[in-house]
């Protein structure tokens, strides 16, 4: 018994550096929990705020260069591979892409030079870009392309942060955080485009998803044109308008794809909750555009709500997949992906209609948005670090 036990230790170590989606879909589980409890504790004046960044900078920097960015790292090293054909890092060279993003994340906190924590944050998407340039550039479907573009524009996003935290800039770090957010949305459209057809054809009989061309071209001209003038003209009317323009788009694009019967299947029906978030988040910054309503509502309405809701879907259902498990979300998944959209629900229009009570409901929705990346943990780590159920190879 004791050599069975001996020769199996091995193997159930190696498997977390197996494939892309295993160390950054843990990562961004840990780090959506425990970034946000930090932020909670911050806000509390339990824990003080850290020196390197600015007020909410941390915070708003944490969630999308922290855990988005491990979401992205971890979906883009495993469907790379699937789209080409062509091998993705593992191993010890994905431990340490997996190391440089952890550092990113510790690195505020030691007592570091400035420029060595600026040069361990904005160095990831550089990395994960050249890990993923071969099959990227070399594959046959030579759109797959945009993929580096998308992360050079990250890189660029992450520059703007760091110049102001270093003192080199002095009004960059809002910027950059937007067009962080403005490219990974732009990322989602991509991603989407290609996955929840796909998943509503699978996962339910006999539905006939459409994605129409000319509606296509519209999402991916004006979430470019949106990005561009959210870092020229930012909060100016034209955003606004193009804002308002995405939502109607969005919705279109939505219902060539919707079938009733996905609410009725958890792992499918929190993908279409995001998404009907990123119409909100459209909307409601298109408003906010036009001067008629406050920033912080389109902000988290897309953070919170459309790339929460969707990237914690997507690691549910990647993770279930590549593991040679049942697409079949357990109980405790589906009470996150609830959790997760009353977090965004309380952060959103609770906040925005009784602004008197802002602090509670704030509070209420770092608490529901930790409790579900709690029970994500919870089921999760358990898959993430254990061989294929199936005993194939990742």
């Amino acid at each position: 018994m004791m050599p069975e036990i001996l020769a199996n230790i091995p193997r159930k170590r190696m498997s977390l550096f197996v494939l892309g989606f295993r160390p950054f879909f843990l990562g961004a589980g840990f780090s959506a929990l425990l970034l946000l409890a930090a932020w909670i504790g911050m806000l509390e004046a339990w824990i003080p705020f850290g020196s390197y960044y600015s007020g909410s900078t941390w915070h708003a920097h944490e969630m999308l260069f922290g855990y988005t960015a491990a979401v992205i790292a971890g979906f883009l090293l495993t469907a790379v591979r699937n789209w080409t054909g062509i091998e993705t890092p593992t191993g010890i060279a994905l431990a340490a892409l997996t190391g440089l993003w952890l550092a990113g994340r510790i690195a505020p906190f030691l007592p570091l030079p400035e420029v060595a924590v600026a040069a361990l944050n904005v160095a990831f998407f550089p990395a994960l870009a050249l890990s993923l340039y071969q099959p990227l550039w070399h594959g046959r479907n030579k759109v797959n392309r945009v993929f580096l573009a998308l992360l050079a524009v990250m890189t660029l996003a992450s520059l703007l942060v760091h110049l102001q935290a270093i003192g080199v800039t002095q009004d960059t770090a809002p910027r950059g955080i937007r067009l962080m957010l403005d490219a990974t949305l732009l990322t989602l459209l991509i991603v989407s485009g290609r996955v929840m057809p796909f998943f509503t054809e699978r996962g339910v009989a006999g539905a006939r998803p459409r994605s129409r061309v000319i509606v296509e071209r519209f999402t991916f001209a004006l979430a470019s044109l949106w990005l561009v003038t959210n870092l020229l003209l930012p909060s100016s009317e034209l955003a606004g308008a193009i804002a308002l323009s995405l939502a109607l788009v969005q919705a279109m694009r939505l219902a060539g794809w919707h079938d009733a019967r996905v609410w009725s299947i958890p792992i499918l029906a929190v993908l279409y909750a995001g998404y009907i978030w990123l119409i909100v988040g459209f909307a409601l910054d298109g408003l906010a555009g036009l001067g008629h309503l406050p920033a912080f509502p389109a902000f988290h309405a897309l953070t919170v709500g459309a790339l929460g809701g969707f990237t914690l879907g997507m690691m549910a259902r990647v993770s279930l997949g590549h593991t040679g498990r049942a697409m079949r979300s357990s109980m405790l998944t589906n009470i996150a992906f609830i959790l997760l959209n009353a977090a965004a629900w309380f952060r959103v229009f609770m906040a925005l209609f009784f602004p008197a009570q802002y602090g509670t409901w704030t509070l209420a929705s770092g608490t529901l948005w930790t409790l579900a990346f709690a029970l994500f943990l919870w089921v999760y780590v358990p898959i993430l670090i254990a061989p294929r159920a199936d005993g194939r190879p990742d």
